[in-house]
């Protein structure tokens, strides 16, 4: 096929020697399975700004850090420099992101680079060699949706214990293969500590997952993962090899600030005494 023109450069360097068929098309990035030597690998080419739909991108953005202050500046100011930074940090972060959770032990696709706006990965395929599909085009016994949904919420907890939550996490965004789910498009990885958003968008993730296992295995349905585990989470509990029950109920209890504003007056009134003896009698 017609060699795509955001693919030509790295064709150019060597790193790709064949463009073998686009693979899907997606709100921020077209894929192609490519040829690199004797390997068949996927490239994901991002979209620019203008033509992505990927909607309230600054929500996923919030807390990333800048390389460097200058890059920081010109991000916030918004300038055409900034601009193009900010892509670039839009870009970087799957691939760092991916790079991290391999590394962790998170199954996704092996990164082998990111070049001008494309990502040279690794094509997750079942034992035949075929594409391996997208979780919301598989059906599953009851018993393979338990054991896979058991696998995500680990994947979830090991994320999250890099710091890093999927944000945009749904069947859609998952692959399944012959050894079980494979976690896909991180782009939008949330900085779980510096983004104020990042509990409701781990809920989300986590009851996404639910409700598609749901769908398999019902029981699933009446489980709170995401309660747990970010209750864990935020009393510094949380390891890669906790052992979730799914049985978690939140403390909606009200807090009583009437009661709180008693103890608050009450020990300013303890201070105000205190102090009144030491001036009265400074060896008191």
């Amino acid at each position: 096929m017609k060699i795509p023109k955001r693919i030509q450069p790295l064709v150019d360097e060597g790193l790709v020697d064949e463009v073998i068929r686009p693979l899907m098309s997606g709100k921020e990035a077209a894929v192609y399975i490519v040829r690199c030597g004797e390997d068949i690998r996927c490239a994901k080419v991002y979209k620019e700004a203008d033509k992505r739909s990927f909607k309230q991108a600054v929500l996923y953005q919030e807390g990333r850090k800048g390389r460097n202050t200058r890059r920081a500046r010109a991000i916030e100011k918004g300038s055409k420099f900034g601009r193009a930074q900010q892509e670039q940090s839009w870009q970087n972060a799957e691939v760092d992101a991916l790079f991290k959770l391999a590394k962790a032990g998170v199954r996704v696709p092996q990164p082998f680079g990111c070049y001008d706006g494309v990502l040279l990965m690794e094509l997750v395929c079942d034992d035949e060699g075929m594409v391996a599909p997208r979780l919301g085009d598989v059906a599953m016994a009851a018993e393979i949706a338990l054991a896979d949904h058991a696998t995500m919420m680990q994947y979830v907890v090991m994320m999250l214990c890099e710091g890093l939550i999927h944000g945009d996490l749904s069947e859609f965004n998952v692959l399944v293969d012959d050894y079980g789910p494979v976690i896909i498009d991180l782009p939008q990885a949330v900085d779980a500590s510096a983004n104020n958003n990042a509990k409701w968008m781990l809920e989300r993730d986590i009851n996404n997952m639910r409700d598609y296992y749901g769908l398999y295995a019902p029981e699933l349905l009446a489980t709170n993962y995401a309660g747990e585990i970010w209750a864990l989470y935020e009393a510094g509990e949380l390891t890669p090899d906790a052992e979730l029950t799914g049985e978690f109920i939140a403390d909606e209890t009200a807090a009583d600030v009437d009661s709180v504003l008693e103890q608050i007056k009450a020990a300013f009134a303890e201070e105000e005494e205190r102090r009144a003896r030491i001036a009265e009698d400074p060896n008191d």
